[in-house]
């Protein structure tokens, strides 16, 4: 009888961790695409980003504290350094805004600058201001799984929708199978020609949350050019109502 069990027993940890294969393997490339988007995103955030900016003869450093709620709302203002703090920036749904306190002024951004670097960094500015959405305006496509690090990943082609304006012409990222994090990301123009890839490294609990905490981007045409991005604090799921996110708010916030 107790050999039974034993038997049982074995039988069903056999099924469950079937089971658990079956359901990895039944992941198409767009939920595997969500759900680590979901995973970075939380359905609101607050963060406290370092972002370091390298060129082969300066460098300089930029601290921004920034706000998201869903994937219509966002805000960023600088902290560091004094030359440029207090100049923020909004997305509301599709209208991007840019106040520059020196000169007290609001500039909206146009499509055409989305693509141009942020703050001088290698990041641009639909990149750190998501005008486009990796989950929506993109078709998502399994091209096989490959180590990053040592990491086993899925290897997934993100290619825009014929209907979407977007900056990239595709993008490849690399999604680690275990926790579904973005490890990699290769951004190409329209002529398939590798303009940057972005590394995530140093991954953490963040406000309950396992995330990649460090970022690199390193251009594709340009020696010793990188920019660093470190998450130094991340609260998820605040409450944030929608006025928050206000062309009056981002003159005052800090």
């Amino acid at each position: 009888m107790i050999k039974n069990k034993y038997f049982i027993l074995i039988i069903l940890t056999i099924l469950c961790q079937t089971n658990k294969k079956a359901e990895a393997q039944t992941l198409s490339a767009s939920d595997i695409v969500k759900k680590s988007y979901d995973i970075m995103q939380g359905n609101s955030s607050e963060s406290w980003i370092t972002i370091e900016i390298v060129r082969p003869t300066w460098q300089r450093t930029l601290k921004v504290h920034s706000w998201a709620k869903g994937k219509d709302y966002s805000m960023a203002v600088i902290t560091f350094p004094p030359k440029e703090k207090g100049q923020s920036f909004l997305k509301r749904k599709n209208d991007i805004w840019n106040w520059q306190p020196s000169i007290q002024r609001m500039i909206k951004l146009p499509p055409s600058m989305m693509s141009e670097g942020w703050m001088g960094s290698d990041f641009s500015n639909d990149d750190l201001l998501k005008e486009s959405s990796i989950v929506d305006d993109y078709q998502h496509t399994l091209l096989g799984t490959e180590k990053i690090n040592q990491t086993e990943c899925y290897k997934i082609k993100l290619t825009p929708k014929p209907e979407v304006a977007v900056v990239w012409g595709y993008i490849i990222k690399w999604i680690s199978k275990d926790m579904v994090l973005q490890l990699k990301s290769e951004y190409y123009d329209e002529e398939g020609a590798l303009i940057k890839t972005e590394t995530a490294y140093e991954i953490k609990n963040m406000n309950g949350r396992t995330i990649p905490t460090k970022f690199e981007l390193i251009p594709a045409d340009k020696n010793n050019h990188k920019t660093i991005v470190v998450l130094e604090k991340v609260l998820f799921d605040i409450p944030i109502n929608d006025n928050f996110f206000s062309q009056q708010n981002m003159k005052n916030i800090k």
